[in-house]
C-alpha cells in the first residue's frame, strides 16, 4: 500500500523565456511535456501550453496592474493543492523565476509543505532584451558589470533608496519600471548622473513587434510616451551601441523574419481556483 507521502506529486519551477517560445530552454520543453497541472504567468507565452499533453490542466495567474490577478496566497495555495493531488505540476514564470519572479517565496512555501521541487532556470529579460535591441551589457570599452533593478519595491515610495550609488554603477538594467520612467530619469539626474547618459527602452522584446527607442535621461520620457507594458529599460554608454549593433529589427528589407506569438499580452479571465 502506498504511503500518503507517495501520493504527493512534484512542482517544477520552470522560466519561460522572455517571450519567444524558441527560447525556453531544452529541459523546460521536456518538463512541459509530461505536465499534468500548467500554472502560467502573463508573461509566459500560451504557445508553450501546446507543448503540454492535451489532458493537462492549464490555469492562469498572471498579475496586471489595474485588473483582478490572483494572490500570491492563492497562487501558493494551488501548486500546494495541487501537488497533494498527487500531481505533476508546472509552475511556468516569465524570463527566469529566480529574477524578480518570486520564485524563492513559492518554494519556501513548498519546502515547509514538505513538497518536491526542481527548478529550471530560463533566459531572463534584463539579459534577453538587450540582446535582441543590439546592445551588450559588457563591454571592454564602455562597461565592466551591470545591474540588475526593478521598477517595483516593497518600499513604500515604490523605489529604491540609495539613487547615488545607482547613479554611480556604469549599466543599469531596469525591469517593470517603464510606469515610472519619468521618475527614474529625474531621480538618477538628481543624484549626479549626467542627462546625457544614453538610455534604450526595449518593448515587447524577443517577438515580431518589438520596438526600441533610444535617448538619454533629459529626453527618454518624451521619446518613448508611445510604448507599452512590458518594456525594459537599459541605462548606461552600452545602450548607444544599439545604434550599430541592433540585429534583430534589421533582419531583412522590411522586418522581423519571424512573429512569435503575442497572445501572453492579453488578458485572460482567472480561473474560480485561482481566487478559492
Amino acid at each position: 500500500m502506498f504511503s500518503e507521502q507517495s501520493k504527493v506529486g512534484k512542482v517544477y519551477l520552470v522560466g519561460a523565456g522572455p517571450g519567444d517560445p524558441d527560447l525556453i530552454t531544452l529541459r523546460g520543453w521536456k518538463i512541459l511535456n509530461k505536465a499534468e497541472v500548467v500554472v502560467y504567468d502573463r508573461l509566459a507565452n500560451p504557445e508553450l501550453l501546446s507543448e503540454a499533453p492535451e489532458s493537462a490542466e492549464h490555469i492562469y495567474v498572471g498579475k496586471a496592474a489595474g485588473k483582478p490577478s490572483a494572490s500570491q496566497d492563492q497562487i501558493n495555495n494551488i501548486l500546494v493543492s495541487k501537488a497533494r493531488e498527487g500531481k505533476t505540476v508546472i509552475r511556468l514564470k516569465g524570463g527566469d523565476p529566480f529574477v524578480f519572479g518570486r520564485g524563492g517565496e513559492e518554494l519556501q512555501v513548498l519546502a515547509a509543505e514538505g513538497i518536491s521541487f526542481e527548478v529550471v532556470p530560463g533566459i531572463s529579460s534584463s539579459i534577453a532584451a538587450p540582446a535582441y535591441a543590439g546592445i551588450p551589457l559588457t563591454h571592454r570599452h564602455y562597461s565592466s558589470s551591470f545591474t540588475v533593478i526593478t521598477g517595483h519595491s516593497i518600499n513604500k515610495d515604490g523605489f529604491p533608496q540609495d539613487w547615488k550609488s545607482l547613479a554611480k554603477l556604469e549599466t543599469l538594467v531596469i525591469l517593470m519600471g517603464f510606469r515610472k520612467l519619468g521618475s527614474i530619469a529625474r531621480h538618477l539626474q538628481q543624484a549626479g548622473k549626467s542627462p546625457s547618459t544614453p538610455v534604450a527602452v526595449i518593448e515587447k522584446a524577443t517577438y515580431g513587434s518589438q520596438k526600441v527607442v533610444k535617448g538619454t535621461l533629459s529626453t527618454i520620457e518624451r521619446k518613448a510616451r508611445e510604448l507599452s507594458t512590458p518594456a525594459t529599460i537599459i541605462v548606461g554608454e552600452v545602450a548607444a551601441l544599439g545604434h550599430h549593433l541592433d540585429w534583430f529589427n534589421k533582419q531583412d528589407g522590411t522586418g522581423q523574419t519571424y512573429a512569435p506569438s503575442e497572445r501572453s499580452f492579453d488578458h485572460p479571465k482567472i480561473p474560480a481556483l485561482a481566487h478559492s
